[in-house]
């Protein structure tokens, strides 16, 4: 067994801040603009929401997976178990960031939830909206704020704790902490349960305040659910590709790609069932969703460049089972994948944002790239905090010798 050690080297550390500065510096040079300044404001937020969004949803799916293999008691993961709880420390940054943008909302300081502005509720007001005033019960900020709270923190905490008694079972061995994360991951899959699709409501449905879809937070849990498996496959065959982890072999890769293959078919499954059930109904409150999207505001091309780059993509490249054994393949698919689901993201929030006023320029890319650099920061250092190899999981010999 080896109990190897990651070491995080400058080159990386500075990689990663090179990606921060460029994301602080587009942030900034965002807010300072001149022109149109209202619009410029919006879009920066809405830039925020969307990478605040994706990103924390990467560090949720992977405590879900985390959560999901105690639950199930499987075994062929533990080889990859640090990756992925490495990747799960990202969820309390990513926290942060979203419960500071929500706030900045709740403050006034952007408007892209409609229904945070009191005058919505005020008839005295020309911006009053009935509609909106029949959902205040469920908006209202204290509320709104005991829901998003909970989120945060109870999913954070679950987080905390699964690091932690893995790496308490390092040093105690036996079954008692492991049966202990088999509860705990079965009490997380149903909080997350009700959990994922409230909190994607409150934040990102909310935003289009005027519509609802039953299959939205299905929808939204499965591209986060995608995103944080490519980002897990992708760190191991990083590590893998610079010497770390002998014994993950072949067959650890190939069901890495088989997760990533099947979550895809899933998110493609869940966003056709939306659209073509609202699209065929044709009932103008539901419409209005895709209608802003294909029609009103100009996202016809990216809408459907989403669809194929995270549907057809990986079908057609994935399919066999040598494809999910190629590392260059799972590279560049992975790439394509957390690319297209930034993407899809992007058109979650930009049309109820910003609306018309929408490209993707050096600001996007900026944010964007800031993030990244801060996911692989915190990842990384997760990383060379522990032996990348479990020691004492009582599954540890079943996952080192999986082969098929």
């Amino acid at each position: 067994m080896n109990n190897e050690t990651y070491t995080f080297t400058n080159k990386t550390r500075n990689f990663t801040f090179a990606l921060m500065a460029i994301g602080l510096i587009a942030i900034i040079a965002g807010f300072a603009q001149p022109t149109a300044p209202e619009d410029q404001h919006t879009r920066m937020w809405a830039n925020l929401l969307v990478n605040g969004y994706f990103f924390m949803g990467i560090g949720l799916l992977a405590t879900f997976f985390m959560a999901l293999q105690y639950a199930a008691e499987v075994a062929w993961s533990v080889a990859v178990k640090r990756v992925y709880e490495a990747v799960s420390c990202y969820l309390p940054v990513g926290a942060t960031v979203m419960f500071l943008i929500l706030l900045a909302g709740q403050l006034h300081l952007h408007h892209l939830y409609q229904w945070m502005d009191p005058a919505v509720y005020d008839k005295t007001s020309p911006k009053y909206d009935e509609l909106i005033t029949h959902k205040h019960g469920y908006f209202a900020p204290a509320f709104f704020w005991i829901r998003t709270l909970a989120y945060l923190v109870i999913w954070s905490l679950f987080q905390r704790g699964f690091r932690k008694r893995s790496l308490e079972e390092d040093l105690q061995g036996g079954t008692a902490i492991h049966y202990k994360n088999m509860g705990k991951g079965a009490l997380f899959l149903v909080f997350f349960a009700v959990t994922s699709s409230t909190s994607a409501w409150d934040w990102m449905m909310s935003l289009d305040v005027h519509w609802f879809s039953t299959m939205y937070g299905w929808y939204a849990f499965s591209g986060m659910w995608i995103s944080a498996m490519t980002t897990i496959l992708l760190t191991t065959l990083f590590l893998k590709r610079k010497g770390y982890l002998p014994n993950v072999n072949q067959s650890h890769i190939h069901d890495l790609g088989k997760w990533m293959f099947a979550v895809s078919f899933l998110w493609s499954y869940l966003w056709f069932c939306q659209f073509m059930l609202i699209w065929y109904t044709n009932i103008p409150e539901e419409i209005i969703y895709f209608q802003d999207r294909l029609h009103n505001y100009g996202y016809m091309g990216l809408m459907w460049t989403v669809f194929f780059m995270n549907f057809l993509f990986p079908m057609i490249l994935l399919m066999s089972r040598d494809a999910k054994r190629n590392y260059y393949f799972l590279v560049i698919v992975g790439t394509v994948i957390l690319i297209g689901h930034w993407l899809d993201v992007y058109n979650m929030v930009m049309p109820a944002t910003v609306k018309g006023e929408h490209h993707l320029g050096w600001i996007e890319i900026g944010t964007c790239l800031g993030f990244v650099g801060l996911l692989i920061f915190v990842v990384h250092k997760s990383l060379a905090k522990a032996p990348l190899t479990v020691q004492k999981h009582p599954y540890l010999d079943e996952s080192l010798h999986h082969e098929y």
